[in-house]
């Protein structure tokens, strides 16, 4: 019911500006489709096969006057049925209006606490970044977010959505606020401060912190990334706490090929989670045949941190085709 409401009054709002506006609107089709061939080694010898990870399918329309609209389906895996089934689910339907420096969002939202630097990395489809990876954040929520750019080099946005992301209807009570700034102080360098209180639904829960230091640095040969990310109270649970480290980088060889390599190290407070604690090494090569088309064999290791388990060896192919 909430989210109906919501979405007829951004309708609605919608609706009275576009009466208003001068400007041509216009608009484009969303498609990215991420697919791998993958096999395993050692202890995953008989992990392989063909393999569609996700698939987004949308419309972005832009109305003028500086109003947009954006709505983008997700189908993707489920942990709640069989591997062989996909799960479609509303990622994105927003409404967004920019004026100036000032950027103003609602309804089923891109949420701000890891979109730096998955864009940053620039690898999706191959890999999430490190919260996402992990769930330390979700990518998308309901609710609103503003963001403002104070001058050239420093933005700062604010974000309040439900919480629970946008594969989950929230029922309980309870909000998630975050705050972020950007600074870009010299051409191609990159800093970002972002901190989120996810407020527990029930009682008894306690409050979720999630706080991301990145730096970034882009060349036109090179780039190379780092941030470091800590979760308070993981699923509402007292000292429940989780980190993790990532670096990342990127030089381009020449022609339409990259050489990428990321590190990944994530930890628990006491070892909570000490059966998915991991270290995870990944190098391999991009080569983009044309625009819309991107190849790129890759090599994963999983050092896990748990004595009981055995580290685990893979090859990718990942791909991607969208515009």
């Amino acid at each position: 019911m909430k989210r109906g409401l919501l979405l007829v009054i951004l309708l609605m709002c919608v609706n009275v500006v576009l009466a208003q506006g001068d400007d041509v609107p216009k608009g484009k089709a969303i498609i990215n489709v991420f697919g791998n061939f993958h096999t395993g080694f050692g202890a995953e010898n008989d992990n392989r096969g063909f393999s569609m990870d996700r698939s987004y399918f949308g419309y972005q329309y832009d109305m003028g006057n500086g109003l947009s609209f954006k709505a983008v389906m997700d189908v993707g895996k489920s942990s709640d049925v069989g591997d062989l089934q996909r799960i479609a689910y509303i990622k994105n339907a927003q409404v967004s209006w920019k004026h100036n420096r000032l950027t103003l969002n609602g309804g089923l939202i891109s949420t701000t606490s890891f979109k730096e630097q998955e864009s940053f990395w620039g690898y999706r489809y191959m890999k999430m970044v490190l919260q996402d990876y992990y769930k330390f954040a979700s990518s998308a929520d309901l609710g609103l977010s503003v963001a403002y750019k104070f001058a050239d080099w420093v933005s700062g946005d604010a974000i309040v959505v439900n919480g629970s992301g946008y594969k989950k209807l929230q029922v309980n009570d309870g909000l998630l606020y975050g705050v972020g700034f950007t600074f870009k102080p010299v051409k191609g360098l990159t800093l970002r401060l972002y901190g989120s209180l996810n407020e527990g639904e029930e009682d008894g829960d306690k409050d979720i912190g999630v706080y991301a230091l990145f730096a970034g640095y882009k060349h036109e040969k090179f780039s190379l990334g780092a941030e470091y990310n800590l979760m308070q109270n993981a699923n509402n649970v007292a000292d429940a706490d989780l980190a993790g480290v990532s670096f990342y980088t990127t030089v381009k060889l020449g022609g339409k090929v990259n050489a990428f390599a990321r590190y990944d190290n994530l930890w628990s407070k006491d070892d909570w989670n000490a059966a998915k604690d991991e270290a995870t090494y990944m190098a391999g090569v991009e080569i983009r045949p044309c625009k819309y088309v991107k190849i790129a064999p890759n090599f994963r290791y999983h050092d896990l941190k748990s004595s009981e388990l055995k580290n685990r060896s893979y090859l990718y192919v990942s791909c991607y085709f969208g515009f």
